[in-house]
């Protein structure tokens, strides 16, 4: 069998063949890169695509590693950038205002990390859940151990499971608002807390911190000044 150019190794070639052959049909999308496989899959197909993954004996995953949301509503953007900005000053190129693809039908969604033991094999999974109301189905029938998988994407990401038998907040407090993974949330969060020593006990209250954001100052070592920082601080790490 040969190998296409971008899966040179054997078994991620025999892998991709397997996965065109048992799935085609239901719209999946193969993917390769730096030596991974990632198939994307309609998310109405979810499920019965996860069966054939774990069941049919060319394939074999019987085991999910990991699951967990990704929000691309700023994908390939950044807040600050050092390639076009001066070289003084630690707010430099930075840029508060980013337009977040908050509405894009494509903003959230799902990877699962999957082991065939079987076949010592590794394949990702990713399925996009929508914006507004982002919903995938749960994969708990196919693998249980995605139960706190599932409740910790949706405590952080706001990614609902249809099916989960008790999809609750998993890290956050009780009362949480919002779900701080996602890239509209501050990242001073919403609320803080403190002991209230007058009502002898613990209380929410706006949060006092002022949002900004820490540009670190490149040192580039190609100016006399540069230069001279740059040894005083090796000198005053050889005295220490």
């Amino acid at each position: 069998m040969a190998t296409d150019p971008l899966t040179p190794d054997a078994g991620l070639a025999a892998l991709v063949d397997a996965l065109a052959a048992q799935l085609a049909g239901l719209g999946c999308e193969t993917l390769s890169d730096f030596g991974e496989i990632t198939l994307v899959v309609p998310a109405e197909r979810l499920l019965a695509v996860c069966r054939i993954l774990r069941d049919h004996r060319e394939l074999r995953f019987e085991q999910l590693i990991d699951l967990c949301g990704i929000d691309y509503a700023a994908h390939g953007k950044a807040e600050w950038e050092t390639d076009e900005a001066s070289t003084t000053g630690f707010g430099r190129g930075v840029d508060r205002d980013l337009d977040l693809a908050v509405d894009d039908p494509k903003r959230f969604a799902v990877a699962y990390h999957l082991l065939s033991l079987a076949h010592n094999r590794r394949l990702r999974l990713r399925v996009y859940a929508g914006s507004a109301a982002p919903m995938v189905d749960s994969v708990i029938p196919v693998w249980a151990v995605a139960n706190w998988f599932e409740r910790e994407a949706f405590d952080l990401f706001g990614i609902l499971f249809r099916g989960h038998p008790d999809l609750r907040r998993i890290l956050t407090d009780y009362g949480f608002v919002g779900h701080p993974f996602r890239k509209d949330f501050p990242l001073s969060g919403q609320v803080e807390m403190r002991y209230d020593p007058e009502q002898r006990r613990v209380v929410y209250q706006p949060v006092s911190i002022e949002p900004r954001v820490l540009v670190p100052k490149v040192i580039r070592g190609d100016s006399p000044t540069d230069r001279t920082t740059i040894e005083a601080g090796a000198a005053e790490s050889s005295d220490a």
